[in-house]
C-alpha cells in the first residue's frame, strides 16, 4: 500500500496536537482523512470514514482514549489504533495497550517514529 493511500484519523483533544500530527504525517504522505477532538466523536468519525489507523490522545475529556480503543474494536474488531502518550509506559499507557492498542507513539513527535510505528503496524514487521 502507498504511503499516500493509508488514510488516517487523528484524535485529541488540543487543537495544536491535532494540527502538528497532520503536519507530520501530511510531509511524510500519508492521507489524513479527519480529525476528532474525544473519543465519542472519533467513534462517529470512524464509522463515517472508515480509515486504517486511528491515532488516539490518550487523555480527553468525556470519552478518553482507553475507552475510545475498547468502544472502537467492539465496533471494529480489525481497528487499528496507535496510542499518543507524552508519558513513558505509566499505568494508563499500559492499559490502552491491554484495552487493544497496537502500539505508542510518543510526544513530542517524531517523524521517523511515527513512520516507523506506522509501517510496522501495516506490514507487521
Amino acid at each position: 500500500m502507498a504511503l499516500k493511500d493509508v488514510r488516517i484519523l487523528i484524535v485529541d483533544d488540543e487543537m495544536f496536537f491535532r494540527q502538528v500530527l497532520r503536519a507530520v504525517l501530511e510531509k511524510i504522505g500519508f492521507t489524513v482523512v479527519g480529525e476528532a477532538g474525544d473519543g465519542a466523536e472519533a467513534l462517529e468519525r470512524y464509522r463515517a470514514l472508515r480509515p486504517h489507523i486511528v491515532i488516539m490522545d490518550i487523555y480527553m475529556p468525556d470519552k478518553n482514549g482507553i475507552d475510545a480503543t475498547k468502544d472502537l474494536l467492539a465496533l471494529d474488531p480489525n481497528a487499528r489504533v496507535l496510542i499518543a502518550s507524552a508519558s513513558d509506559f505509566d499505568c494508563d499507557t499500559q492499559a490502552a495497550l491491554d484495552a487493544g492498542a497496537k502500539g505508542i507513539l510518543m510526544k513530542p513527535f517524531v517523524p521517523k517514529e511515527i513512520y516507523e510505528s506506522i509501517r510496522k503496524l501495516l506490514t507487521g514487521k
